[in-house]
């Protein structure tokens, strides 16, 4: 029987922020982009109090909340205080996987504590149970290196770990077998399920789901014809199902997707503007593509238009690539088949199904654009060296 923790850091970037600042604590605290057009990153408790939650717009949150603290956010700090964290983490097991910069599961299934249910133990909540200890040691031992709190959760799954987190915060520890995952679950609306969101919920709601043990008995092959393998994910989900392994940090997770978005300084409307924000965002990530190591063959568009409506389109390629260049095609393409014209808020592009680089070079696969991929590295190698805006393609001087 497995033992899997998730930890939660409690509203982690603003808490490094009270950290650093102590005189933010108690008061309400925004993290995020503190321009006009800015996003909310992160809220203290105290602010979300106010109704204020992650990836809301700035302005809005203001509005909520006009006595607040902005705070723009420090990436490296978050980064560092993260890796403090993970060092904690790695010395009660090293089964460790970070699941984000606030987040890690834990496998304990192998690990020896004192107070562990015996060997052979079949009843899973006498077994989690015994994991309690060892939790709250983890909480302190989180709190003593960045002094910081977390929340955990317990489970024989990761999906189960990853709800039970979400039950008592802050410092909360909740400890959810199968069975009482789907009694305290069963009865609620399908959007409390990780993963699912209101467009999904909303299409759930037309085949007549609307709680989540609706879902989770809900016929497969109906879910499967109109979500595709998504209806089964979600069905398993609901049923508190999961053989998904916990991934140790140093055998290192395969990247789904490389993507960079923006959000605009004003809405645009101006077609050459926004090709001219693609053609950056798609330098971006021919870069970060080659720099990781990585082939994509399937490209996405997003945009967000003045009244937050987001629209995702992609197009699958004839072969993987990491080209900036057909990336920008591509982008440009699906723009025009899929823009109606209105100003535009937000714009994004990625490039997804991923496959290593490795061996790829070696083939007859970039042959006949071997000297523009000579330009790309040469250009790379450049911006390795005097930084990223040594060189800027003229389309984005715009």
């Amino acid at each position: 029987m497995r033992v899997v923790f998730h930890l939660d850091m409690d509203a982690f970037f603003a808490a490094v922020e009270e950290k650093l600042n102590p005189r933010l604590r108690g008061r309400p605290l925004l993290v995020g982009g503190t321009e006009r057009r800015g996003v909310v990153a992160a809220a203290n408790y105290p602010a979300r109090a106010f109704g204020i939650h992650a990836g809301m717009p700035m302005g809005e949150a203001r509005r909520l909340c006009p006595d607040a603290t902005f705070v723009e956010g420090n990436p490296q700090k978050y980064i560092h205080t993260s890796l403090q964290v993970l060092d904690a983490l790695k010395s009660f097991t090293p089964a460790v996987e970070p699941f984000s910069i606030d987040e890690a599961f834990l496998d304990l299934t192998q690990v020896q504590w004192a107070g562990r249910a015996p060997a052979g133990e079949r009843d899973p909540a006498r077994v989690l149970d015994s994991a309690i200890p060892v939790a709250h040691a983890i909480q302190r031992a989180v709190l003593r290196r960045v002094g910081l709190t977390a929340t955990i959760g317990i489970a024989t799954n990761k999906y189960v770990a990853k709800m039970a987190s979400g039950v008592q915060k802050p410092r909360g520890l909740t400890v959810l077998t199968v069975e009482r995952y789907r009694e305290r679950f069963w009865g609620r609306g399908v959007q409390e399920l990780w993963g699912i969101g209101e467009k999904t919920r909303d299409a759930l709601g037309k085949l007549g789901i609307s709680t989540v043990g609706q879902l989770a008995r809900f016929p497969r092959e109906f879910l499967t014809y109109h979500f595709g393998l998504n209806g089964e994910n979600m069905q398993e989900a609901a049923q508190g199902l999961d053989e998904t392994p916990v991934t140790p940090y140093y055998e290192g997770i395969a990247a789904k997707s490389m993507g960079h978005e923006i959000t605009l300084s004003s809405d645009v409307s101006d077609r050459e503007a926004l090709l001219s924000e693609l053609l950056r965002l798609s330098d971006m990530v021919g870069r970060r593509l080659r720099a990781d190591h990585y082939l994509g063959r399937v490209v996405s568009v997003k945009i967000r238009d003045a009244r937050f409506r987001t629209k995702i389109r992609q197009r699958a390629l004839a072969s993987v690539m990491d080209d900036e260049h057909e990336i920008f095609h591509t982008a440009s393409l699906l723009l025009d088949a899929h823009w109606d014209g209105r100003p535009l808020r937000l714009i994004g592009v990625s490039v997804s199904g991923l496959v290593s680089a490795e061996g790829y070079y070696q083939q007859s696969l970039f042959g006949g654009d071997e000297h523009r991929r000579r330009m790309s590295e040469a250009v790379d190698s450049l911006r390795d060296r005097f930084g990223e805006h040594a060189l800027v393609k003229a389309g984005v001087l715009r």
